[in-house]
Parts: structure tokens; sequence; C-alpha cells
């Protein structure tokens, strides 16, 4: 298991390693693809974990007619934050059950942003099975972040760190090893209806931890 100190200490304010605001001030589908091989760090409730981004997936903008912020739809009390500065979390609820962390990315009052999807879990695997815990049976750790409800069930995100700027604790994401664009696989986004084919969804080619095998 890696020690959070090697991929930077957590400080008050800024991470010295977090990816800055100008770096998701770029096109949503753009940022996707980078932000494999990040790693998010999460200190939520004082409880230390992290995992290495291996899934995500782009919502463009409004001519995205999947994304919570599509033309049809336009600027709501939900997706309000969709509309911030780059950089920040936009975090929404599922079903009514399930928490899902995205990254704002583009420019300010232009609604796109990267669903996080999976990570491969180094810090805190026992903290994450607690979290996700089921009785006294114990998930796979592939199972443990291998989609976003489950990834923010691991980490310990809420609505509270809703529009947080993720360049500091106690949710951050920092740089991380480069995956070789051999190694990233692209395809249709998962579980939506309308902008169904977009190849708009990214992930490491043969990780085990990804949402859904392809």
């Amino acid at each position: 298991m890696t020690s959070l100190r090697t991929v930077g200490a957590s400080a008050r304010g800024q991470h010295a390693d977090a990816l800055d605001a100008s770096w998701y001030a770029r096109p949503a589908e753009v940022v996707a693809r980078e932000l494999l091989g990040a790693v998010i760090i999460s200190t939520i409730d004082n409880v230390e974990t992290a995992g290495r981004i291996v899934e995500t997936e782009a919502y463009i903008g409004p001519h995205d007619d999947a994304s919570h912020a599509a033309a049809r739809i336009g600027r709501t009390r939900r997706n309000d934050t969709m509309y911030g500065v780059p950089g920040i979390a936009y975090v929404y609820r599922i079903y009514g059950i399930h928490w899902c962390l995205n990254v704002v990315t583009d420019r300010v009052d232009f609604p796109a942003a990267v669903l996080i999807r999976a990570i491969s879990p180094i810090h805190g695997i026992d903290h994450m099975h607690a979290r996700r815990g089921r009785g006294h049976t114990r998930l796979p750790d592939s199972a443990l972040a291998s989609g976003p409800g489950r990834l923010a069930a691991a980490l310990g995100i809420t609505g509270v760190h809703n529009a947080h700027p993720l360049d500091r604790p106690p949710l951050c994401i920092v740089a991380g090893a480069r995956i070789d664009d051999a190694a990233i696989a692209c395809g249709p986004r998962i579980g939506i209806t309308r902008a169904a084919d977009w190849p708009l969804r990214f992930w490491e080619s043969g990780s085990a931890w990804i949402s859904r095998a392809r």
C-alpha cells in the first residue's frame, strides 16, 4: 500500500502537487483523458484514503444532450456548480442514494465537467472497506471504487463537497504517473440514453478497477 507521502503531503491551503485551475481550463474531453493516472487524495473526516484515476467520462457543454446542463435543461439549482470556475468539484446524487464526483472544466459560465468513474485504491484500503462494508462480508478490493457511486462512498464524498476546489484538502487531485496513449481506451459513455454513442468515456485498458469491462 502506498503512503500518501509518495504523492505529496497535504498542508493548509493548496496542496503542493495539486492540479491547478488553469490545468482544468480546457475542453472536458481533453481533461477526461489526461486525468487518467492522476491521484485523488481524500482526508475527509480525518481519514486518509487515495486512489489513482483509471476511468472518466466527459460531458462537454450545453450542446451535449446527456449533460445535466444540456441546452434543453438550462441552468438550475442542481447544475449551477457546472457553470463555476474550472477545478472545483461538482457533486450530485443519483437514484436518491449514490453521490458522484465530477470536476468542472473549460471556463466560467460554460457548463462542462468530467465524471470520475473509477479509481485504483493506493492508500487507506481498510478505511474504504469500512465505508463500503456489508456486515461481515468483505468486498473484493476491485469492487471498492469501480463505479462513480462506489468511488464516492469509498472516499467519503457527499454533497457537502460540492463546489470544493480540488487543489486543497480535504479532497484534492494531484499529478500522477502519465499513462501511455497506447494504454488508453475510448468508447461510449455508460448509463445514459441521450448522445449515448458519443465516444467520451476513457479508461486504462486492461485495468481490473474500471466500472465495466470492455
